[in-house]
Parts: structure tokens; C-alpha cells; sequence
């Protein structure tokens, strides 16, 4: 989902006279994204981006019916975390690959392997079938979020940036009225299967819109100095996603030695990320490499904990699945809503502001979530408070993804923007494994205490990104590189 050069700050890039110049020199049928030049652009990138909107919310509100049906409890969380997983080594050779060759071969590579995985998935007969369908989508999605980056970055300029950013957000306004609630009656009315299936044609529509993008490109500027494949950072992603899938299954192993496991799958996925992200990220170094980490943290925590609301609503208060999938609606509608507004508000919020906000709101409504369980308050307090989570990731990510761009140059866009999706994956998908821990070695408490255990632990990421998130700077690149 995002090469800005000159100035870029708070998501918008500032009112220079040379940016104004260059931008009235292109004629007035460039200065929009739905303006003819960019018009069927726009459209396909944010078909795509409404796809993998539609699909994310409708498998988190079916996933407790599938897993009941498939008796595989076991897997839940393995069945959001595999993917995500399996989307960093897609990442990576997508990152690298548009470098190269531009994000054409990326782009339509990545959505068939997408396809794929979604037809293994919705012919599950098994939950190990269904999470192997579940890696294979990952896979693909992973792939095909930086292909749409480097899309961004090659095609529209950069004072369009924060726009198609907040037109992206918008894509997922549809998704978000409809998804949950649809994927609920669909799973109840026929089959949770064709909640895969069905989005096949979805893909299908959406590439046909992406083929006007894909000839625009074509027509591109010559990539010069290339870089050569780089394999050893996708060996070292291959490990990663081997380090989160052990995290994963280590809640199999008996006594200490569940945790012992743990401990070790994180230490490797964090050792083998080091080369996937610019230099200085871990420790929060502060510009790029911060908005790196902050965008794993947030990740983590918000993803981390909307998983299980659904699961709670449907478990502990008798939701039915259309319905516990309105509280993902909500949250989804606030998302989009605070991304258009952080773009309206431009210079007046600057980036570390938004930051501080956004991950404010965050741990706000994951507390909301933990003191609700706990002390079993009505479920609408923890709806209500979830709409504040999702409207501080909307305030962050599209800051996130312009900053990420900004801080770039031509050469690390396609490495930048896979580290953004990295991180943002990798958080996800640890933190997942992690809840997925707690909630296992909870059960034996029984009543809410495992939902309370995952809300707690996403919290305390929560906090970490409120810690950290004004040292993400204000975009300006001063003389550096991306720290690769």
C-alpha cells in the first residue's frame, strides 16, 4: 500500500515552489488521482486494497465457526499468524524483484499465488489443510502489498501520496459495511467455504481493473544501476516465517518447555529481521527506523487483540457470527474516517503528534477489551471502545506509509516498502503466535481469564508504541539512505 524527494511532512508534502512548479507543469489532468492520467490507476490499486480488506475482515469473523467445524482449536491462532508469516518471505522477493524489473511481474505473480491459497483454503476438509491455504495466501498478499507500494512510488507524484494513502483507507470503508456481517450470513446460510471462494472472483474483477496501471507502467522511466537478486535476505525471511510457525506450535510442547520454545522462536525471528529492515530499527533509531518499529508494534497490538473479539463475543455472549463481526465494521469505518481526516488536517498534525494520538487510542480500546472481559461488563463497552483503536490506526498508517516513501530514494523504495509490510507483518504475526500462547496455557483456568491473558499481553506492546512513536521524525532525508 505506498519516492517522495523534496520536504514531505505530516503525510502531505509541504507547499515548496519548486514541488508547485513541477506540479503545474504536468497540466491539470495530473493534479488528482482520479484524474485522467491516474484515473484507472486509482481504481485498480484500490480494487486490490478493497479485496484484501474484504477477505482480512470476513475470515476473522468466520474463523470461530471454522474452527469449531474443523475441531481446531489448536491452530486458531497459527491460522491468522501462518499468513502473515509466509507474507514476509513474499515481501522480500517482491521488494527485491520490483528494484529490479518495476512491480509489474510482482504485481500479477503475487495475485495468482493469492488465488491459489484462497481455493486450498475454501476446500478445507481439515484445519491443516486450511492453514497451509491460509500460508499460501499469505504468501501472495504479502507479495502483492509492496508490488502496490512501488506502484505508488512509480507512478504518482508526490504530492499525491498522502491522497491515494487516504483513498486506500477509504477502499476499506465497503469492506468494512458489509464484510463481517456478509461473511456471518454466508457462514451461516450455506458454507464458511465460499467466504474463500467466493472472494476468487473478486481477484479476478480487480485484475482486470489493475491492467490500465500495469500498461502505465510499462511505459516507465529505464531502472538504472539495478540491484542483483539478493538471496540471503530471503533466506533469512524464510527463517523468520520458520521462527513464527515454531512459536506457533511450541504451545504443543509440555510444561517449561512451552515457553522455552518461545522464547527461542522470537530471539530467532527478531536475529533473521535485522537484514529485512534499515539498520538501527530494533533499537529505534530515530527517523525511518522508527517508523519501521512502530508500525510492527501498532500492528501488534491492534491485530493482536481484534482477533479474539469476535472469538469472546461469539464464546462468552452468544453473538452470533454476523453479529460479533459488526464490531470489526465499526472499528473499520473509524479507520477510514480518521485517515481522511489526518489528510484534511495536513500541517496542522504533524507526525509525531499523530503518532502519540493514534497509539493512545489504541491502548485505549484494547484496555477497554481487557477491563470488559475481566470484570465481564456489557459487550458494549468493549464495541464502543474498539471504534477509538481503529480511528488511531487511521491516523497512523497512512503517516506511516507516506513517511516510509519520503524517507526513501528511488533505489530502496521496493526494500523500504517491503520493510514497512515486514514489520507490520511480523509484528502481527508474533504477537498472534504469543496470544496464541497465553490463551492456550489460560485454558485450564477456564472462564474469561484466557481472552483477559490476550488482552493484557497486547496492551503491554501497546505501550511500547505509545513510548516510542515521536521519534519518527518529519521525513526530511538528510543525505542518508535508508540505512540498508
Amino acid at each position: 500500500m505506498p519516492r517522495c524527494r523534496e520536504r514531505v511532512k505530516l503525510g502531505i508534502v509541504t507547499s515548496d515552489a519548486r514541488l508547485r512548479e513541477a506540479s503545474a507543469s504536468r497540466g491539470p489532468d495530473a493534479r488528482g488521482i482520479f484524474s485522467a492520467r491516474y484515473l484507472w490507476v486509482t481504481i485498480g490499486t484500490c480494487a486490490l486494497v478493497f479485496l484484501s480488506a474484504f477477505e482480512s475482515l470476513a475470515v476473522t469473523t468466520i474463523m470461530p465457526l471454522v474452527s469449531a467445524d474443523l475441531d481446531g482449536a489448536e491452530l486458531y491462532a497459527l491460522a491468522f499468524a501462518g499468513p502473515l508469516a509466509s507474507g514476509v518471505v513474499g515481501m522480500v522477493v517482491a521488494g527485491n524483484w520490483s528494484d529490479r524489473n518495476g512491480p509489474i511481474a510482482p504485481l500479477i505473480t503475487s495475485v495468482a499465488v493469492f488465488i491459489a491459497g484462497l481455493l486450498i483454503a475454501g476446500t478445507a476438509t481439515d484445519m491443516a489443510m486450511l492453514v497451509a491455504g491460509r500460508l499460501v495466501q499469505g504468501l501472495g498478499s504479502g507479495a502483492m502489498n509492496v508490488a502496490l507500494y512501488v506502484v505508488v512510488a512509480r507512478i504518482y507524484p508526490p504530492d499525491l501520496h498522502a491522497k491515494i494513502f487516504a483513498g486506500f483507507a477509504a477502499a476499506w470503508v465497503i469492506p468494512s459495511l458489509i464484510g463481517p456481517f456478509a461473511a456471518g450470513v454466508v457462514a451461516e446460510l450455506t458454507s464458511w467455504h465460499w467466504v474463500f471462494l467466493g472472494v476468487v472472483g473478486l481477484v479476478l474483477l480487480a485484475m482486470l481493473m489493475v491492467v490500465p496501471a500495469l500498461r502505465m507502467l510499462s511505459g516507465g522511466p529505464r531502472i538504472v544501476n539495478r540491484p542483483r537478486w539478493a538471496v540471503q535476505p530471503i533466506v533469512w525471511a524464510v527463517l523468520a516465517a520458520l521462527a513464527v510457525l515454531g512459536l506457533n506450535l511450541s504451545v504443543q510442547l509440555d510444561g517449561p518447555f512451552v515457553w522455552l520454545g518461545a522464547l527461542t522462536a522470537v530471539a530467532v525471528a527478531l536475529f533473521a529481521v535485522r537484514t529485512l529492515v534499515p539498520s538501527g530499527t530494533l533499537p529505534a533509531a530515530r527517523g525511518l527506523p522508527t517508523v519501521i518499529l512502530v508500525r510492527g508494534l501498532i500492528a501488534a497490538a491492534f491485530f493482536g487483540a481484534e482477533v479474539y473479539i469476535p472469538y469472546l463475543l461469539t464464546e462468552r455472549y452468544a453473538f452470533s457470527p454476523a453479529f460479533a463481526g459488526l464490531a470489526l465494521t465499526g472499528a473499520a469505518l473509524t479507520w477510514a474516517g480518521a485517515s481522511w481526516l489526518q489528510g484534511r488536517l495536513g500541517d496542522a498534525l504533524t507526525h509525531p503528534r499523530a503518532m502519540g494520538i493514534g497509539s493512545v487510542l489504541v491502548l485505549f480500546s484494547i484496555l477497554a477489551a481487557l477491563v470488559t472481559t475481566a470484570a465481564a461488563l456489557s459487550p458494549a463497552i468493549l464495541i464502543v471502545g474498539w471504534l477509538f483503536g481503529g480511528a488511531g490506526m487511521g491516523l497512523m498508517y497512512p503517516r506511516l506509509s507516506v513517511l516510509t516513501l519520503a524517507y526513501s530514494s528511488e533505489r530502496d523504495q521496493g526494500f523500504n516498502s517491503s520493510a514497512l509490510s515486514i514489520s507490520d507483518s511480523l509484528g502481527g504475526a508474533l504477537a498472534l503466535a504469543s496470544t496464541g500462547i497465553v490463551f492456550a496455557s489460560l485454558l485450564g483456568i477456564g472462564g474469561v481469564w484466557p481472552f483477559a491473558g490476550c488482552f493484557a499481553l497486547a496492551a503491554l506492546v501497546g505501550c511500547g508504541a505509545v513510548a516510542i512513536g515521536s521519534r519518527v521524525g518529519d521525513g526530511r532525508r538528510v543525505g542518508a539512505s535508508s540505512g540498508r
